[in-house]
């Protein structure tokens, strides 16, 4: 099984997988693949690849990034219809390269020659939005909402060799403007729909929402986006932003069949655009970070348990061994089941575990600043590492 988080997934993700994509799907079918492991959306539920792969215990950048590369690979299938890795790789860097902004240091900091480590870089630092992990928790902007931007990008790049001038950031700009004119025509407003424009916000890279200035679908330059792709993804768009408890009004299906009008989209798309949103949404609210941020600390110790959790068990055998090697620090733990620590326990404990976690690479997070808030979740899972040594400890 691929860790996305340690260097060379990338070759072992292609070693792994086997061609699943069919090189004769039509845009429409190839749109509504991707579009059912929820990429569109946002919030990915699956990944497109064969054999499947498992993703419940991954962390939610790690989903993003192996999401973003399938989507990505797909894609170079659907536009060349053959199978390549090695040209898909070396042009995928290429073509970030040529994404990425005048003046950005990324490339510069890339010393290797290895293409597949280059992507992984570059792929691990577009799915980032915040660098540190405890301003990452706390910040309800944690994924990125427009990735399929770049998987549109791409294709134009792979078809003209270059991607269009400014077509970046008039995507962004299209798509601000059609989610502004969406909320302007929402019958029932949402206490979610100003979150919905920060997650759109915080995820554009080429403009500013605030200089969107665009009144009426008339006034939209629609006539820029000619390929189906980049036309299902902007109705769908405007369907989530409209998305409102499973209720579609009169006046907001009616903007979705003039907005698909414009761009020569058919009725029964816009039909089932809605049912899929709907369908998607109301299945999978409970875990839509932007529809959860109305507690901001429930979501925080949600997000965060989830992350430390998946780290625990892919470094299970070795904090079991280091722990278990600790005789004072087995006795502290177990007592810690059954009442409270004493301040001078609690610091004992504190400081043997941020010393087993100095020794495993993977669980230095806890040595970060305010990595501390985060022992107290360890700590938690530590009785289903050692079940048999806790009941020894109580014993005794």
């Amino acid at each position: 099984m691929i860790n996305p988080s340690a260097h060379g997934w990338i070759d072992k993700y292609f070693v792994e997988q086997k061609l699943l994509f069919d090189t004769s799907i039509d845009a429409l079918s190839f749109y509504k693949t991707i579009r059912e492991t929820g990429f569109i959306y946002g919030h990915i539920i699956a990944i497109n690849s064969n054999p499947a792969i498992d993703i419940s215990q991954w962390k939610s950048d790690e989903i993003s990034k192996v999401a973003l590369l399938t989507t990505l690979h797909d894609v170079y299938l659907f536009s060349n219809k053959k199978e390549n890795t090695d040209d898909f790789i070396k042009k995928t860097v290429a073509f970030y390269k040529e994404m990425t902004p005048k003046g950005f240091v990324l490339f510069d900091k890339l010393i290797t020659s290895n293409p597949s480590s280059k992507l992984e870089s570059l792929i691990n630092e577009r799915v980032q939005t915040n660098k540190d992990i405890i301003s990452k928790n706390f910040s309800h902007i944690v994924t990125n909402a427009l990735l399929f931007v770049d998987v549109l990008a791409f294709h134009h790049y792979l078809q003209e060799g270059k991607i269009p001038e400014k077509y970046l950031k008039r995507m962004e700009e299209t798509i601000m403007s059609i989610v502004s004119l969406a909320l302007k025509v929402k019958t029932i407003k949402s206490q979610h729909d100003d979150l919905l424009i920060k997650l759109f916000e915080a995820s554009v890279r080429y403009t500013k929402f605030s200089k969107v200035s665009i009144q009426n679908l008339e006034e939209l330059p629609l006539d820029y986006f000619t390929n189906d792709l980049e036309k299902y993804y902007l109705l769908d768009l405007a369907g989530i932003t409209l998305w409102n408890d499973g209720k579609v009004e009169n006046d907001e299906v009616y903007f979705l069949h003039k907005l698909a009008e414009a761009m020569s989209i058919s009725s029964e798309f816009v039909n089932e655009s809605v049912v899929k949103t709907n369908d998607f949404i109301t299945l999978h609210k409970k875990d839509i970070q932007y529809f959860n941020y109305s507690n901001p600390v429930k979501h925080f110790y949600d997000q965060t348990t989830t992350g430390v959790q998946v780290l625990i068990k892919r470094n299970q055998k070795r904090l079991t061994k280091e722990i278990s090697e600790s005789k004072e620090l087995m006795k502290l733990l177990a007592k810690s089941t059954q009442k409270d620590l004493s301040t001078e326990e609690k610091k004992k404990v504190k400081k043997q575990l941020l010393d087993i976690c100095k020794s495993i690479p993977s669980l230095t997070i806890f040595l970060l600043p305010g990595g501390g808030l985060l022992l107290p979740i360890l700590i938690k899972f530590i009785p289903q590492l050692l079940p048999s040594a806790f009941n020894e400890n109580l014993e005794d």
